[in-house]
Formats: C-alpha cells, structure tokens, sequence
C-alpha cells in the first residue's frame, strides 16, 4: 500500500503564513500600480457595464490587459460555452442582446484537464495542461467582448476529473491498491482530493481566470467519480470523503477571498435528497450552503431514474421535476440555522433532448421555459442552462 498523503489544511495554512503575507504585500503594490496605470488606458468603455482598467491581482500576473471588478453582480440567467464555441461568439452575444441571458459559464479548465486559453504561468506550463494550440486563441479578445456587452464572465473549472496532470504527476492521481493510476470504465482519471498539493494546483487555474477578467470560478467535478469504492481505490479511511471535499472548499475560499470573485460549485442533484449519493461521491449538500456562494445543482430530468418524485417518466415531466427538486432542496436549508446559510442556489437546467432515455420527448420551446417557471415558483431567480454544443432554444428566453 503506497504512503499516506497529508491532508491536514489547517496544519497547512500554518505552512503557508508566509508566502501569504507576501502574497497580500503584491497586492498592495498591485493595487498602487494600477491606480497610476489605468490614467493611461485610453479607450472609452464608458457605456459598458463592465469597466476597463489594468488592475492585477494574484500572485503570478501576465503582461496583459485586466478588468476591474463588476460594478453589480446580476441575477444570474446564464448559459454554457464550451470553450471552441467562442469562436462563434457574435452568434451567442446576439442572444445576451436580445434576450434575458447575461452570464457566460465559459471552460477555463476542461474536462481533459487542459486550460483552454494560452498562458506562462510556470506551474501550469509545469503541469502540462497550457495547449499548444488553445482552444480559445485571443482570451482577451474574448474578454473585452463580454465586458464591451454587460455579460458576466463565470469560469467553469474541472476541478478533480483531470487525464492530462497523471502524466506528470501519477502520484498526485487516485490510485488502486497496487499503486497505479485509477482509471474508470470510461477511461477517466482523477486528481487525488487528499493531496493538498493538487489544492495549490487548482488554486493557480483559478488565479489565472482571475487575471483575465472572470468574475465567478464555478467548481466543476468537485467530487469523487462514482465508481471509487473502498474495494478499488487507495484512500484514507479517517477522512471522509464528504469531510475532505469540505476542507478543499474551505481552503478556495479562504485562499480566494482576496480576490474579490464569486465562487461557487456544481453539484449532483441527487444528493439533495440521498445521503448515500452523498457520501459516495463526497458532496454534503449542506455543508456546501454553508461554504460556497453559490450552489448550483444539476437537476436535470432527464437525468432522474423512473418515478422520482412521484413521475413515472422524469424527462417527460420537466416541470414538476424541477419544482419538485428545488422545493426538496429548500426543504433542505430550511434546516440549516439562519445564521449559517451563505450560499444562493442556481440550478442547472437542461436544453438538450436526452434520446438515450426511453421514453424521452424533444426539448424545445414549451420544456425550456416549464423549467424556468418551475425555478420561479420555487421562489429561486438564478438559473443556468446546459447544452453540450451551445445550440440553445433563443425563443425559450423572454425577450429584452
């Protein structure tokens, strides 16, 4: 059986006490520098929501052009980008132009473990994850685009789902019980979330969205897979794995406030109402509330099995699928004392026809919007929606 990692945070934000006070002393003098910079920026951006200025924050800062800090956070009505669809971006500014959308979720880091824009950060080109050939090629392009347009920037990083860091770094993977790197049925590797190193990892990804203008890191994969039971993976038994997840996001949020982003996290949404789904992928649905600030479940229905909250088929009920979901998850944080609910819920909703299920019915106009509505009557008003290739039903959208 392979060595233990350490996986105290406590013990090692004690390690840290230094390079922190350091850290903060470079943001003071990053802060003084930008003030006399941005008298030097120029361009007239003043009708955008989004104000230009060369602001640096962080411990590692390119040579580039930075954004200060959203004036007012929206209400978030948001979609997914892919990171190649950013290609496209004109398309998919037309419908934050026209319609209710005003946020981006965008791919920093990818589900491969590749960081979709090019960047020097020397842990990252360490790693190995900085492509040559990025999938979005002008990140600051791309950036001013979205400011230029009032689009709030959310950055989904996948956090432990990584294939590309195994490479280098076998030893920071989860392994099995002969000391090799754990793979799924599918192929997957993940990061170890009991390494501490891979916090500091993580925590560099992060950075570096900062340092371009995101405005909200949104935590992805921020678990254990499925199939990683005491019986196939090598992992500590006095920790748990809710209980580690946890301290990871303790340790971001810490690390993050600095900085000044939202931060949030997605979550299956299963583990509202299953403690068993909870522990077996490492998500506690109320510690996380009481962490993040956002929580933001995938409560897709397509993706709930045969007569879950009392529908026989799911996908064909989206409405109820939702409401009920949400209602369950209020349920949830009406048990968490006042005085220690942090987090909002922004729920993912799916515009995508799920034709692997049987029955299933094709999403289109009515189904987008029954799910919309159903956030509303759970008295929520943030919502996000999911389609793979960033095709969305613009006319499930209300109207500008």
């Amino acid at each position: 059986m392979r060595k233990k990692v350490s996986y105290s945070y406590y013990n090692y934000r004690r390690r840290r006490g230094l390079s922190k006070r350091l850290s903060i002393i470079a943001i003071i003098l990053g802060i003084i520098i930008s003030v006399y910079l941005v008298k030097l920026y120029d361009e007239d951006l003043s009708g955008a929501e989004f104000v230009v200025s060369d602001e640096h924050k962080g411990d590692f800062v390119q040579n580039m052009i930075s954004y200060s800090t959203y004036k007012q956070i929206p209400q978030v009505k948001g979609i997914y980008i892919p990171a190649y669809k950013t290609s496209n971006i004109d398309e998919l500014i037309s419908i934050a132009n026209t319609t209710e959308i005003n946020s981006f979720v965008i791919d920093v880091k990818d589900d491969n473990g590749h960081l979709t824009f090019d960047s020097n950060n020397p842990v990252l080109l360490e790693a190995g994850c900085v492509r040559n050939n990025p999938y979005i090629s002008d990140i600051y392009s791309l950036m001013k685009i979205l400011y230029l347009n009032n689009v709030y920037p959310i950055a989904r990083i996948v956090v432990f789902k990584d294939k590309i860091a195994s490479t280098k770094h076998p030893e920071r993977m989860v392994q099995d019980y002969n000391g090799q790197v754990y793979a799924t049925s599918q192929g997957e590797q993940w990061l170890n979330p009991y390494d501490i190193s891979n916090w500091d990892y993580i925590l560099e990804v992060c950075k570096e969205a900062i340092n371009v203008g995101f405005k909200e890191i949104q935590f992805d994969y921020i678990r254990f897979h499925e199939s990683m039971n005491a019986s196939r993976v090598d992992l500590p038994t006095d920790v748990s794995k809710t209980e580690i997840i946890s301290q990871f996001v303790d340790f971001m949020m810490e690390e993050l406030k600095p900085y000044g982003v939202v931060v949030s996290a997605d979550v299956f949404g299963t583990i509202i109402t299953s403690s068993v789904d909870a522990n077996i992928v490492g998500q506690d649905y109320k510690e996380l509330v009481k962490r993040l600030d956002v929580v933001c479940p995938m409560i897709y229905p397509s993706h709930y099995g045969t007569g879950s909250f009392g529908q026989t088929y799911p996908d064909l009920a989206p409405y109820e699928i939702i409401l009920a979901a949400l209602q369950a998850s209020n349920e949830v944080i009406r048990q968490i004392p006042i005085s220690q609910r942090k987090a909002i819920i922004r729920p993912w909703l799916q515009d995508f026809t799920a034709t692997w299920v049987e029955p299933h019915q094709v999403y289109s106009e009515l189904q987008v919007r029954q799910q919309i509505n159903a956030v509303y009557d759970a008295i929520l008003s943030e919502w996000i929606m999911w389609n793979g290739a960033a095709n969305y039903t613009k006319s499930a959208f209300a109207p500008n």
